[in-house]
């Protein structure tokens, strides 16, 4: 089911099941979920098991165990319900590299038509960091937007990054909306320096957010079709132009086997932040999202994810949910009060790798939890960066 809250229902026996926990309001579900010495771990966005230690995951019978990985934080989540299957780190604020270009077009894509052209000014490619990625803008040549945004998906520019950019406004004015589009996402883990992803001192990001990004992104046909493309012609000057190739190697199997059902997303990878990666798949009309942040070198991000691509696919309907993704704050009903990040949760805060628990609630409980509306009015979090103007 979609991250916002439906009207909860008294249940007919005293478990619940995964849907209908999620089904519950944040502060209810939080309220009968959580002993009272781990309240304050509600606050955890998505769910307090999101903000626990090790592999969180809950397997019922015949579930595959999750592979054993080297990323620093992972994710895999359901596209469509939003349900979290498994997580490791999840909020765990790391270097995002250009993955963080995902919450770059979930703020800048909507504002121009494809067919809209620029002309290229020096002024538009000032200001780009040394040993960026590159997709070979030169000034004074007009592109489409849709060849700008060719060159941020497929190749990573960061040239194409700074003219969007600065058709937008400014560097400094897309940070803000960037992180201001952050946070009606809910992705309190992000803080945004540059719109590129390049190393700078306090960009940061999560798993969780990164996955938060891709999902709405994948809303946008337009998102959904760049981040998709293999392969393209690029304006060289004049009438010449040259073959760019997306540089996710999931998707063109370039060094790797080509995943199977893949859609996208966005790879990242800089010396200091190492690498990350958000794809996403479908397969027998079920899309799954899995984030991976710094694993290690070469193509052990691609072999990672789909890894636990691998696993999602084989699990997802043996698994309960440990978390959602949850719904930006501009999408739910105006008529919530105290808005809350969904409390999916348990009491497995010590991060045991997997193991697998029920709620046992008397209906009297739950009644009584529900009857309160608001029993627990949880805040959701928000970034800790200041915002650049």
């Amino acid at each position: 089911m979609p991250g916002t809250a439906s009207s909860p229902q008294q249940p007919s026996s005293s478990r619940f099941s995964r849907r209908a926990a999620l089904g519950l309001g944040a502060g209810a579900a939080a309220a009968l979920a959580l002993p009272a010495q781990r309240a304050s771990a509600a606050q955890v966005v998505g769910g307090a098991r999101l903000g626990a230690s090790g592999v969180q995951v809950r397997r019922g019978a015949g579930a595959p165990k999750v592979p054993g990985l080297k990323a620093r934080a992972w994710l895999v989540a359901d596209n469509d319900s939003g349900e979290v299957l498994a997580s490791y780190n999840a909020h765990k604020a790391l270097a995002p590299a250009s993955t963080l270009k995902m919450l770059f077009a979930d703020t800048v894509l909507p504002k121009f038509h494809s067919t809209d052209k620029h002309k290229v000014t020096a002024a538009d490619l000032a200001g780009i960091p040394y040993g960026s990625s590159l997709v070979g803008i030169q000034a004074g040549t007009t592109y489409t937007v849709h060849q700008l945004w060719q060159g941020v998906f497929l190749r990573s520019g960061n040239d194409a990054v700074h003219v969007l950019a600065h058709m937008n406004g400014g560097v400094d004015e897309t940070v803000a909306q960037m992180q201001a589009r952050a946070a009606d996402l809910q992705a309190g883990d992000t803080h945004v320096v540059s719109p590129d992803g390049f190393d700078h001192k306090g960009q940061l990001s999560s798993a969780y957010d990164l996955t938060l990004f891709a999902r709405a992104g994948l809303k946008n046909d337009d998102f959904r079709g760049y981040c998709s493309t293999r392969v393209a012609d690029f304006p060289a000057g004049g009438s010449k132009t040259f073959q760019i190739q997306n540089t996710d190697r999931l998707l063109t199997g370039q060094g790797v086997t080509p995943y199977r059902g893949l859609i996208g997303v966005k790879n990242g990878y800089t010396t200091n932040a190492g690498n990350t990666f958000t794809g996403a798949a479908t397969r027998d009309g079920r899309t799954l999202l899995v984030t991976v942040m710094h694993p290690g070198a070469g193509a052990e991000v691609y072999e990672e994810t789909a890894a636990l691509l691998d696993w999602g696919f084989s699990a997802w309907a043996r698994v309960s949910a440990v978390g959602e993704l949850v719904v930006p704050l501009s999408e739910q009903p105006r008529s919530s009060a105290s808005p809350a990040a969904g409390a999916l949760a348990s009491g497995g805060g010590s991060g045991s790798a997997e193991h697998r628990e029920e709620w046992a609630l008397g209906g009297s409980a739950a009644v009584a939890a529900l009857a309160g509306g608001s029993l627990l009015a949880l805040r959701r979090r928000r970034p800790t960066g200041r915002r650049r103007a």
